[in-house]
């Protein structure tokens, strides 16, 4: 479905249901997405944003335009304005706020990991597929052009079979032992620790780049085992000094070797509390012709060996420009840098052209549900000490 220029937008009414980091994000992402996409055929109107904490709302509504303000995300599946809603609520709520928000006939854009267990992720999956409406889900590391462009080597076969891989996602935002006891360090409200959080999203990598994972081994760690309870509301990674300290209760780090179905072989690593890194997040694969290597803080940039020579054989930087992936929505030449933010607005994108379109486009809940089924196989992994398969 394409938009000629003359025929008019229709308006689609979205909500966002939390509003910390990532909901802010959402709706920036909202905000931008026609002046990078002007080909869609509808035009975000932003409606209904609703977070429990008080005054939360309202300040959003203020500042970005939200004709209501409310407390109750219940609200959001009634109102009648609303056609599509953004899920950036705590993962704990990820499976009740999208499968309500699914059976009341909204299309999704829902944060990975997409709940706590792969039968939550399942879940939402099932309620939009049965609901006929559209999902897109929070993967947005797959949305750089640099990954675009080294899945398309991959596929042309231009560092021949692939052998092995490495996928790192370290960062420090857990690292201070003042960091508050948010729910993210809760079992039954955040879950796996980092493996939902970061892992989540080497495991889409892989998979998006690699496909599937037939069997896996890993080991988990803690390694800041407790935390002070923050007094108040949370945003973001606060530090809570001096409070009542209260057990650290699931993971900090995972270590995870991978084999594909292709029979390639993998690691992927994930740490939260690695001092010294931020968001040092990237891979490295290797074929028997070339490798290729991507950091995400050097997202515009992919390492590229290729060629005959096998031994003593150069790595060259690829610039990606137009022509990878989205790039060109956003710059005219190659090396001009993009950012983070511009990755959730190939994200909105992908989402509203799935619902003009009401076919899927991006990452969907199934992939959601892929990666949980790799997740819970690690934490299997992790207890038993075995090699095991993803359910």
């Amino acid at each position: 479905m394409e938009f000629d220029g003359v025929t008019s937008r229709r308006p689609l009414g979205v909500a966002v249901v939390g509003f910390g980091w990532m909901g802010r994000v959402h709706t920036q992402a909202y905000a931008r997405v026609l002046h990078h996409f002007p080909q869609l055929p509808v035009r975000p109107e932003p409606v209904v944003v609703a977070d429990e904490v008080p005054g939360r709302a309202e300040g959003a509504a203020t500042q970005y335009g939200f004709a209501t303000a409310t407390r109750d995300w219940r609200a959001v599946a009634a109102d009648t304005r609303v056609q599509a809603v953004s899920i950036a609520a705590p993962n704990f709520l990820h499976r009740e706020i999208g499968v309500v928000m699914a059976e009341a006939g909204k299309h999704i854009w829902i944060e990975k990991p997409v709940g706590l267990t792969a039968a939550d992720a399942a879940a939402v999956a099932d309620a939009v597929a049965k609901a006929g409406v559209q999902g897109t889900v929070g993967f947005n590391y797959r949305n750089a052009p640099a990954v675009d462009c080294a899945r398309a080597m991959i596929e042309a076969g231009e560092i021949g079979a692939v052998t092995h891989a490495r996928i790192r996602l370290f960062s420090d935002y857990a690292a201070h032992p003042e960091g508050a006891l948010t729910w993210r360090y809760e079992r039954e409200r955040g879950g796996s620790g980092v493996l939902g959080d970061l892992a989540s999203h080497g495991v889409d990598l892989a998979m998006y780049l690699l496909g599937d994972i037939a069997s896996l081994t890993a080991d988990t760690a803690v390694f800041v085992p407790e935390r002070a309870r923050p007094a108040g509301a949370t945003a973001g990674h606060i530090r809570a000094e001096g409070g009542e300290l209260g057990p650290v209760e699931n993971e900090d780090y995972v270590s995870c070797l991978l084999r594909f179905a292709s029979g390639a072989r993998g690691v992927l690593e994930a740490c939260r509390v690695s001092v010294g890194e931020q968001n040092n997040y990237g891979f490295e694969i290797h074929g028997t012709k070339g490798a290729l290597f991507w950091d995400f803080r050097r997202m515009g940039e992919l390492g590229v060996s290729r060629g005959t020579s096998y031994q003593d054989q150069p790595v060259s930087t690829v610039y990606v420009g137009p022509g990878h992936g989205e790039y060109a929505a956003f710059q005219p030449g190659a090396a001009n840098a993009m950012g983070y933010d511009d990755l959730k607005v190939i994200e909105a994108y992908h989402f509203l052209r799935s619902v003009a379109e009401q076919r899927p486009y991006g990452a969907t809940p199934a992939d959601a549900v892929r990666s949980a089924a790799v997740l819970d196989a690690m934490i299997r992994s992790a207890r038993t000490g075995t090699w095991t398969n993803p359910a």
